[in-house]
């Protein structure tokens, strides 16, 4: 009897599953549950139907090729091998490609990025940039072989031949022409010298026009300085660039139309605004001119040096009375003061000295106002009127 080891039997049913052609390749219908979206980029993911399930991973090199990004609940045709994990000895489908059930996996890519470039905000009117009425330099982003080049060259020189048309060239179709469109736009940005951008392509199917539906061309579009407008695919055709721009074409003829004004229209425009500039104008002086008129003619002006002269009357009388006022408050108060000065001087010692008195001062120059304050022998001042003198005292009467 021969012993094998769980590693042995695991290895012995992986390869009879891989080398099964049922088996090998593999299309199976169901719904996606339990997913998840490793950082390595790979998917893990469980695959059910009413009765049955199965685990299933996708790994990063073929995710990378998904137009849609998968969720629980989605409906999915996957095609891939079934294989055994070795390790825990689960069988799995190893998906190389996935589709949406019942519905393209382009238009369920467009439908999401749809929806989250909404949710985000960028297709809101406020971001809205306006076509130049006045162009002087319109760029074309579009394929130079293509008939929309041809169309908006037609359509841009037939309406204003003035207006300059620059064509920058790109791919419009396939793998390489989301970036290449992402490079026009900003190589025009970068130039600096176009007043509008005109982003174009003809009609076709929704992988015809897909580029114009990728992420980082609507994320261009709107970091744009210069208005762009969308001009891709017939007027059934909605792409998520139209949303995204500042105005959509249906066609590239209409987007030139847009872009480019008729000559005949910008002298009719110059013709009204130089029509609404005269009577502007006209308007103006002949208001200020009855205005004018009206003062001229009303009362006050035609008064207006009467009035003056009685102002002058008014301020002359104003004047002499306060001239008045103030010149007889300057009397009272000199009065007063006078008044001050005499009394100030009637009550002064010297005024006093002037009548015949005298004032005695001892030898320390205090003035003596009792006999108690001197004896015989002292040395005093007597102050006169006019100078003074130098005695000694004999005697003491106190009477």
């Amino acid at each position: 009897m021969k012993v094998y080891t769980v590693s042995q039997i695991n290895n012995y049913i992986k390869r009879i599953l891989e080398n099964d052609v049922l088996l090998s390749d593999v299309y199976i219908e169901a719904e996606i549950s339990n997913f998840k979206a490793h950082t390595s980029g790979h998917l893990y993911f469980t695959l059910k139907d009413s009765g049955a399930a199965i685990n299933a991973v996708m790994f990063r090199s073929y995710a990378e090729r998904l137009k849609f990004m998968p969720e629980s609940g989605m409906k999915v045709v996957a095609r891939g091998y079934i294989s055994l994990y070795e390790k825990t000895g689960q069988y799995q489908l190893y998906v190389n490609s996935m589709e949406p059930a019942g519905i393209g996996a382009l238009y369920l890519a467009y439908e999401q990025l749809k929806a989250r470039l909404e949710k985000a905000g960028v297709f809101d009117q406020k971001y809205k940039k306006p076509i130049p009425q006045m162009p002087k330099t319109v760029a074309v982003i579009t394929s130079p072989t293509g008939a929309a080049v041809r169309d908006i060259i037609n359509v841009a020189g037939r309406r204003n031949p003035n207006v300059e048309i620059v064509i920058v060239p790109t791919l419009v179709q396939g793998k390489n022409a989301g970036p290449e469109i992402v490079n026009a736009i900003e190589k025009v940005n970068k130039w600096n010298k176009a007043d509008t951008i005109i982003l174009g392509r003809g009609g076709g199917s929704i992988e015809d026009l897909w580029a114009f539906n990728e992420e980082i061309v609507a994320r261009a579009i709107f970091d744009s300085h210069i208005p762009i407008i969308s001009a891709v695919g017939h007027e059934t055709d909605f792409t998520i660039a139209d949303f995204i721009s500042d105005m959509r074409a249906p066609t590239p003829s209409a987007g030139a139309e847009i872009a480019v004004p008729e000559g005949n229209a910008i002298n009719e425009k110059v013709v009204n605004l130089y029509e609404k500039i005269t009577n502007n104008i006209q308007t103006r002086y002949s208001n200020n001119l009855s205005k004018y008129k009206y003062c001229i003619n009303s009362y006050g002006f035609k008064n207006f040096s009467n009035t003056i002269f009685d102002n002058e009357i008014y301020v002359s009388e104003l004047f002499n009375k306060i001239y008045n006022n103030l010149d007889g408050s300057i009397k009272r108060n000199k009065l007063m003061l006078k008044n001050c000065l005499d009394n100030i001087e009637n009550k002064s010692p010297l005024n006093i000295l002037k009548r015949g008195y005298s004032l005695a001062y001892n030898s320390k120059g205090e003035l003596l106002k009792s006999s108690e304050n001197i004896s015989a022998g002292d040395k005093i001042s007597v102050r006169l009127n006019e100078g003074s003198v130098e005695a000694v005292v004999e005697s003491v009467n106190d009477n």
